[in-house]
């Protein structure tokens, strides 16, 4: 009796899947593809063959790492047929990378994705306040890292306002609990967002490597220490965050100012502060004085007094010139007597001589004319006569 296609392949899928149960083999992976269902499809293969294979949903869930086209795996599986095709295939129950861990794999992926996606660039970086005073712890409520940020911060600042958000910091659910609580901090009015948790293996603290932790911190406004684990451990949130503390305990002593050093500073400033005032005291004392003296030099009685002395000092220059003046107008006279004097008639006069005058003036015989009243004037006499006549002598 012939057998229809159907059973046949139905035969053919119980044998191989009652055959391979469980098949291990090493391969590159090519031709992924990652359906909507959550199904991933894609071909294993090796230098001269190739098998289909695929990795349904609840299992695809549990890869911590992306499966990318070349990259050589380990795959456990089962053999089993899809009947509709005829075409058998591998049913993937795990997959780890060939050579790394599945989570060193993951980490680095994510690294580099998030790398060039710009959440590491220093532009994106918030800078922290100062002094804050109202920090939001984002740990867990039972876990050593939390009693060592709180010791501290009451060593350091016991004014801040501390608030716990109790998560989950490892385990399946861990990262989404963390990225929820991060949102609901960055809308409670805190000045800095601390997420953290104590040291622990790669898988213990895997939730910090996460992308929705990274994409939580990225996004939140108010700024983001990531304290998680020991000095040499590094999250992909140590990345993301705008401060990475070394460890928990060191986050507090970071973002939290030290109240000893506090009050030697203010010690410090109230002495320069009361330098300052005094030497400001002593100069206004100064300007004072000199404003004093120079009210006292704009004043009434003062300019007085100065348009006294400039009054005095005219009146004796005036004087001074008055007397020159004087002085050289007598010199002037004594000149003008002497020659007065040393010009009279009487000191010029002989006998039988007098001197000729006309109009007050001087003047020699052969100047005058018929009719000219003349002066004849000696030491003693002074006659008024006419001329009726002149002529020259042969």
């Amino acid at each position: 009796m012939a057998l229809s296609v159907s059973a046949l392949n139905e035969q053919i899928k119980n044998l191989l899947e009652s055959t391979f149960v469980r098949v291990y083999i090493e391969a590159e992976l090519s031709r992924i593809t990652y359906h909507n269902s959550g199904h991933i499809y894609m071909t294993l293969k090796d230098a001269s063959s190739t098998i289909r294979a695929v990795m349904f949903r609840g299992n695809a869930k549990t890869l911590k790492f992306r499966l990318e086209e070349g990259l050589n795996v380990l795959v456990e599986g089962a053999l089993t047929l899809y009947k509709p095709r005829g075409e058998y295939q591998i049913n993937c129950f795990m997959i780890e990378p060939s050579g790394s861990g599945a989570l060193a794999l993951a980490y680095e992926q994510l690294k580099e994705r998030l790398q060039q996606k710009g959440y590491f660039e220093s532009t994106c970086k918030t800078s922290l306040p100062s002094l804050p005073k109202k920090i939001a712890l984002i740990t867990s409520e039972t876990g050593a890292a939390l009693q060592d940020m709180l010791r501290v911060a009451s060593q350091r600042w016991a004014l801040v306002e501390l608030v716990v958000f109790d998560v989950l910091v490892q385990g399946e659910y861990a990262a989404h609990s963390i990225a929820l609580a991060i949102k609901r901090a960055d809308q409670g009015n805190f000045d800095i967002l601390v997420i953290g948790r104590g040291g622990g293996s790669i898988e213990d603290l895997w939730a910090f490597n996460e992308e929705a932790v990274a994409d939580a911190v990225f996004h939140a406004t108010t700024p983001v220490v990531s304290a998680v684990g020991h000095e040499i451990d590094w999250v992909i949130s140590d990345y993301v965050a705008d401060l990475r503390a070394p460890t928990p305990s060191a986050a507090m002593q970071m973002i939290l100012p030290d109240s000893n050093e506090m009050r030697q500073s203010l010690d410090a400033m109230s002495v320069q502060m009361t330098q300052l005032l005094e030497h400001k005291l002593a100069q206004k004392r100064q300007e004072i004085v000199t404003l004093k003296q120079a009210f006292s030099n704009l004043s009434i009685e003062h300019r007085l007094q100065q348009k006294s002395q400039e009054i005095a000092d005219l009146q004796e220059r005036f004087y001074q010139y008055i007397a020159m003046v004087l002085g050289r107008h007598a010199t002037q006279v004594n000149h003008l007597k002497a020659l007065f004097h040393a010009n009279h008639p009487k000191q010029h006069t002989k006998k039988g001589f007098a001197q000729l005058s006309r109009n007050g003036m001087v003047v020699a015989l052969s100047d005058l004319h018929v009719n000219d009243e003349i002066h004849l004037m000696d030491d003693v006499m002074d006659i008024t006569a006419t001329v009726r006549s002149r002529a020259p002598l042969k």
